[in-house]
């Protein structure tokens, strides 16, 4: 699947089987991630896959303003780690372009994902921190539920030529 149809057909998703995804297909949603664009090459994503499954039911079982975070074999919780860094608050950009790719990544590798908000709801931050050892200096943002799909979506097609301006407002 190229690039291009992987953004036209991916779609958020919330049913998975019980099979875990292998260690090597982690690796390469984690080399996608990797691989996006960040400020000033400061990379400050960190990746941290819950597969224990106490330590996954009970982060799935954090209350979202959707309900609980949805059950996955796997469960990846991105980071932002701004101790070193220079520009401290490009840190959400760099994050949300690594869980893009990923996003694109298991798509095209048949695999279903939906990314789950944590940051900037402190508490949630705060509860997962705790949960997972995550020392002051990283900033838990993101549940990302992954898995083989249980589901399948149609494409959908958001274009809105309202949305776009040319040259001002």
């Amino acid at each position: 699947m190229d690039v291009l149809e992987a953004m036209r057909t991916r779609r958020s998703i919330r049913r998975f089987t019980e099979e875990p995804i292998s260690r090597g297909e982690l690796e390469k949603l984690f080399r996608a991630a990797m691989a996006a664009a960040n400020s000033g090459g400061q990379q400050p994503w960190r990746f941290i896959v819950v597969d224990d499954p106490r330590l996954r039911d009970e982060l799935a079982s954090l209350e979202i303003e959707r309900g609980p975070y949805y059950r996955s074999p796997q469960l990846i919780v991105v980071c932002g780690d701004i101790g070193s860094m220079k520009w401290k608050m490009h840190w959400l950009a760099d994050c949300a372009a690594a869980i893009q790719n990923l996003l694109l990544a298991a798509h095209a590798y048949g695999l279903g994902a939906v990314w789950q908000e944590l940051y900037p709801y402190h508490t949630r931050v705060a509860k997962v921190r705790e949960l997972l050892g995550i020392p002051d200096t990283v900033y838990p943002m993101a549940v990302i539920s992954i898995g083989h799909p249980a589901e399948k979506k149609p494409p959908v097609d958001r274009y809105d030529p309202e949305k776009v301006r040319w040259n001002h407002w």
